[in-house]
């Protein structure tokens, strides 16, 4: 059975100041989600789940997925602040989305075969969908041994700004030991740097190894999401920005022995458009790629 790719595509680009999902930055209009679904396809995905909100669902259709339905498959599932579990009511203080992690439970009734999960917003390259794919693929059958895509720190910062990421150490096999996420991380005196807990700076290596929220599962991660979720809201209802992150999740049930987690290497540079001074940076880097020939002018 081939895999599933599941594009977390709910967000609300606060920080870009818009649908940043929705921008067209290639030669004819692309967005970063159609470049994303062409290496996908490439790669041996058979189906596409994207999770939206329900506000953009008409300008998603007409401008997304009706450009990969003829070529592939397409589900499309709602993340909204009310979907809670039974027994829970919605904090009227919360505007912010529960996270990542939540966004991933909204495909528990579409998706039943290993899958794939990035962001609608950030340019993976090619060899990083082929090593996925072909990790889902023997995936199958297996419960609790899911995988990630690891990408070096150097090659993921933004010149805009400071950038999130969950960064990683691993053991000797390349299996995940810890996975934090640090939500400010930038260049300081031209080396990568975060906020610990202490709001002090701590210092980083370009080799270190972080996720982009790319990862590998199979479906029984929905049940482990679904039980840790409730546990989440029991601790957080009342703080009404706090999230539900992959990487927090993935973490927790790493250090109690509960999951394995196998970090892929991948020589994949990876851009997004974190800010919106990123996005000319974007453009141009994939224009060089159409014009080296890694992709075609229009691709679809």
């Amino acid at each position: 059975m081939k895999p599933t790719l599941f594009v977390l595509a709910a967000g609300m680009g606060s920080r870009y100041g818009g649908l940043k999902q929705l921008d067209g930055l290639g030669p004819n209009g692309e967005t970063i989600m159609d470049y994303s679904i062409y290496d996908a396809l490439q790669a041996g995905f058979g189906k596409i789940v994207f999770v939206i909100r329900q506000s953009f669902e008409k300008e998603f259709r007409e401008k997304v997925a009706s450009k990969y339905e003829t070529k592939i498959p397409v589900e499309i599932v709602f993340q909204e602040l009310d979907n809670l579990p039974e027994g829970f009511v919605l904090n009227p203080e919360r505007e912010k989305p529960w996270g990542t992690n939540h966004a991933l439970l909204m495909g528990k009734d579409v998706i039943n075969e290993p899958f794939g999960i990035i962001n609608a917003d950030d340019f993976y390259g090619r060899e990083s969908y082929q090593i996925l794919a072909g990790q889902l693929k023997k995936m199958g059958g297996h419960t609790k041994n899911y995988c990630m895509i690891g990408y070096l720190l150097g090659n993921t910062l933004s010149e805009s700004g400071s950038v999130a990421r969950g960064v990683c150490e691993i053991d000797n096999e390349n299996y995940l030991t810890k996975i934090v996420e640090r939500t400010s991380i930038e260049r300081i005196d031209g080396v990568p740097s975060y906020k610990d807990e202490n709001n002090d700076w701590k210092s980083l290596t370009d080799t270190t190894p972080v996720s982009m929220n790319m990862w590998g599962f199979t479906p029984d991660y929905f049940e482990l999401s679904k039980s840790s979720f409730v546990d989440f809201l029991k601790e957080n209802q009342d703080k009404p920005k706090s999230e539900f992150l992959i990487p927090t999740l993935v973490n927790t049930l790493v250090e109690k022995n509960e999951i394995k987690v196998k970090l892929l290497n991948t020589p994949s540079v990876w851009f997004g458009v974190t800010y919106a001074k990123d996005r000319p940076e974007v453009v141009q880097k994939i224009k060089d790629l159409v014009k080296a020939g890694k992709y075609p002018e229009k691709l679809f």
